[in-house]
């Protein structure tokens, strides 16, 4: 296979029915601090913010940490109390926010057009709906990304500075014009994109016994779910059941998938999406490298092209058990992907 015929079947994949999939490669490519810079991070800060008990047991995880275990596999083994795994979101949201806050101000200042923006540029909007894009971030880039394209950002809150989780409310804030055809009542929405978060967003909060959604830094609870444990407990709350309860739906109805940066560790997500891999749905996952679960699983996905980087410039293309490589473009990468591929 030559290049310019790759570069043609890619842009076929970009038709009715996509769902986007988004894990935190991409947020990293802009500069948000990933797992392993979170785990460094952590280890610094948690033994000023603890003590007794919870010191105690964040050495047994730490002690995980410097043996090479990812901070969700210290997390899985040793479960973080209430008051620790209190700390650990805070920690967690302060250094995701100072990054993005460089980021965003780069946005505005004109020195920054992030790849998602470029990306929502280039592809199909549906008629009805909405770009549906699943997300296991907490930063809020994907919003920022949108509404810079001239997008809506559907996040299922209703509201702007104390939004409610409403998803009818939400849906009907685009509604931009009401017909009447006879009996009939048809209506008209902004173009958006429909963001669900099964993981939380810094900008949601616990308040007044509920979950709101607030841009503005508040003493609230942020709610956001911290890998581990706690993750499988939580995620059964609101918000987060029903942004992954409206994923699940999409992920189902879906008929081809466009992954990014996502290393399939994530039981929630994959409940719904790996089933669908493997029955062949048409999927095109981009990332610099594979994790050992997404090495497993590309194998057992006949429908999945996969582009990841290689020792040299260029991308390695995968089909299941065949791989190509094609020097040149990182096509594994979002922003030169559009560029090759997507750009007239």
């Amino acid at each position: 296979m030559e290049l310019h015929e790759l570069k043609k079947e890619l842009q076929n994949h970009f038709t009715d029915g996509l769902v986007i999939i988004v894990g935190c490669g991409l947020s990293s490519a802009e500069g948000i601090p990933g797992m392993s810079d979170l785990a460094q991070h952590l280890k610094i800060e948690i033994p000023n913010n603890v003590k007794d008990d919870d010191l105690k047991l964040w050495d047994k995880i730490l002690e995980k940490l410097e043996k090479g275990e990812t901070i969700e596999q210290a997390l899985l083994e040793y479960q973080p109390t209430p008051e620790l795994e209190k700390h650990i979101i805070e920690l967690t949201a302060g250094l995701i926010l100072k990054e993005e806050t460089k980021i965003i101000n780069e946005i505005f200042e004109g020195t920054r057009i992030l790849r998602f923006t470029h990306l929502l540029n280039n592809i199909l909007k549906p008629s009805t709906g909405g770009i549906p894009v699943v997300t296991t971030n907490y930063d809020r880039l994907l919003e920022i990304a949108s509404e810079m394209a001239g997008l809506g950002a559907d996040t299922l809150f209703a509201g702007q500075h104390y939004s409610i989780l409403n998803e009818k409310k939400s849906r009907m804030s685009f509604c931009r014009n009401v017909s009447k055809k006879g009996n009939h009542v048809y209506l008209s929405y902004t173009d958006r994109v429909v963001i669900l978060k099964p993981h939380g967003s810094l900008d949601w909060y616990f308040y007044d016994n509920k979950p709101i959604r607030c841009p503005l830094p508040l003493n609230q609870p942020r709610l956001i779910i911290t890998p581990g444990i706690n993750k499988f407990r939580n995620g059964y709350d609101r918000p987060f059941d029903k942004h992954r309860e409206k994923a699940n739906t999409y992920i189902d109805s879906a008929t081809r998938y466009l992954i990014l940066g996502y290393g399939f560790n994530d039981d929630h997500l994959e409940t719904h999406l790996t089933p669908e891999l493997k029955e062949g749905k048409p999927s095109l996952l981009l990332t610099h490298s594979l994790t050992a679960n997404a090495k497993k699983l590309i194998k057992e996905c006949e429908g999945m092209i996969t582009i990841t980087a290689g020792e040299k410039d260029g991308a390695h293309v995968i089909r299941q058990d065949k791989d190509l490589f094609f020097a040149g473009p990182n096509l594994w990468d979002l922003g030169v992907f559009i560029k090759e591929v997507l750009e007239p």
